[in-house]
C-alpha cells in the first residue's frame, strides 16, 4: 500500500490569529511585523494585503509604501501559541500519526485511514471543517505519497486549499511548477540552475547524472533530483515537547575535502533551521556547527549572534563563521556536516525576518 502523508497549514496564521482576537480588522488589508517607521520587517499579512504585493520577510516601510491602507499590528507570540495549541489538539484527537513541525504547519500519516485519495480528500477535508467550526481558522491541506509532494500541495490552493495529488501522479504535479516551488531548493541552487538553463521542477527531474553533477554535484543533487521527481521515502515522525535546540545534519556518501562544497552544504542547513525557527515563532542566541571526520571524531564550534534572530541570513552567516573555524582547527575530508541554534526564546523581534506565512 502507498503511504498516505498530508500537510497541514494554516492560512496565514498570525493574522488570522488576530481578525479573531479583534473581529474589526476582518477585510482590511493586515500586516503582523514591525514598526513601519522604522526598521521594522513584515511577519505575515493578509490575504487583502498580499494583493498589493505585501509579502514577509519584506520591510515594514516598503509594505507601507504599496500599502498605503495597511493596519501594522505587532505580533504577539503567546496569543499565536495558545490558537496553534488549539489546532493541534484537534489533529491529534483526529490522526494517530502527527508530526508538528512549526506553530502554523505539520504533517500527519493517513497511510492505513485513507487507501484512496478520494478517502483522503474526504478525511482532511472533514478536518479542516471541523477546525475552521472550532476554532476559526482556516488551513490548507495537500496529501501525497510523501512530505515534499504533500508539502507543496498545500501552498497550490489557499486560502482553506485540499489538494490531493494520487499515488502514481506525484512527478506529474511538480513537473510544470517553477524551481523555488521545491522545498530544499534555497537561492544560490535556483541561482545556479536558472545559470543551466533550468527553470521549472521537471527539468531537473529529468537531468541524468552526469549533468546533474555539472549543475548540483553530490549529495545535496541527488536529495534535490529525487524530490523533483515526487520521491521522498522521509518518514512522519511524532514529536513531544518543545525543542531546545533546532538542527539539520547529514553524513554524506563519500568523505568531502572541498571547503567550498561543505560551505553549501552549511547554507542549505542553515536555511532548513531559519524555516523552523520561523514556522515556531522563536529566535536563537547561537548557532553551532558539528563536524565528524573520518577516524569518527566530533568537532564543534559556535558562533552567537549579537541578538537573537531567525534571519535566514544571520544564521547561514554564522555558520561560515563557525565552518571556517573549524576547518581551520581540523581540516577536511568530512564525514558528516551539521548546523544546529541553540538558546531559543519566543520570536519578539521579528524585524529579523521570522513569520508564520500560511
Amino acid at each position: 500500500m502507498a503511504r498516505v502523508v498530508a500537510h497541514l497549514d494554516l492560512d496565514a496564521f498570525f493574522a488570522a490569529v488576530e481578525v479573531l482576537e479583534q473581529p474589526e480588522l476582518a477585510g482590511r488589508p493586515l500586516v503582523v511585523g514591525g514598526d513601519p517607521l522604522g526598521r521594522g520587517v513584515v511577519a505575515t499579512a493578509s490575504y487583502e494585503a498580499r494583493v498589493f504585493g505585501v509579502r514577509s520577510a519584506m520591510s515594514a516601510a516598503e509594505a507601507l509604501r504599496r500599502c498605503p491602507d495597511a493596519v501594522f499590528v505587532r505580533p504577539d507570540h503567546a496569543r499565536y501559541r495558545r490558537h496553534s495549541d488549539g489546532v493541534w489538539a484537534l489533529v491529534r484527537e483526529a490522526v494517530e500519526v502527527v508530526e508538528q513541525v512549526g506553530i502554523d504547519e505539520g504533517y500527519l500519516d493517513l497511510t492505513g485511514a485513507a487507501a484512496t485519495a478520494g478517502d483522503a480528500r474526504r478525511v482532511l477535508g472533514a478536518l479542516q471543517r471541523r477546525i475552521l467550526a472550532e476554532t476559526g481558522l482556516g488551513a490548507s491541506f495537500g496529501c501525497a505519497t510523501g512530505k515534499t509532494v504533500a508539502k507543496v500541495a498545500s501552498d497550490r490552493d489557499k486560502p482553506r486549499g485540499l489538494v490531493v495529488v494520487p499515488a502514481g501522479r506525484e512527478e506529474e504535479f511538480l513537473a510544470p511548477l517553477p524551481l523555488r516551488a521545491l522545498p530544499g531548493i534555497g537561492p544560490k541552487a535556483e541561482q545556479r540552475l536558472a545559470l543551466a538553463g533550468l527553470e521549472r521542477v521537471g527539468q531537473l527531474a529529468d537531468l541524468d547524472d552526469d549533468a546533474l553533477r555539472l549543475v548540483l554535484p553530490g549529495q545535496v543533487g541527488r536529495e534535490l533530483r529525487e524530490r523533483a521527481r515526487g520521491v521522498d521515502p522521509r518518514p512522519v515522525l511524532a514529536e513531544a515537547g518543545p525543542s531546545v535546540s533546532i538542527g539539520s545534519e547529514e553524513t554524506f556518501d563519500h568523505d568531502i575535502a572541498d571547503p567550498a562544497i561543505l560551505s553549501e552544504h552549511a547554507a542549505r542547513f542553515a536555511a532548513e533551521v531559519a524555516e523552523r525557527l520561523r514556522a515556531e515563532g522563536r529566535v536563537a542566541r547561537t548557532v553551532t556547527v558539528k563536524l565528524r571526520y573520518p577516524d569518527f571524531r566530533i568537532l564543534s564550534r559556535a558562533r552567537s549572534a549579537a541578538q537573537p534572530t531567525a534571519d535566514p541570513a544571520e544564521i547561514a552567516r554564522l555558520a561560515e563563521v563557525a565552518l571556517a573555524r573549524a576547518l581551520r582547527d581540523r581540516p577536511p575530508p568530512v564525514r558528516l556536516l551539521g548546523v544546529a541554534v541553540s538558546r531559543l526564546v519566543e520570536g519578539e523581534q521579528l524585524r529579523l525576518g521570522l513569520d508564520a506565512d500560511g
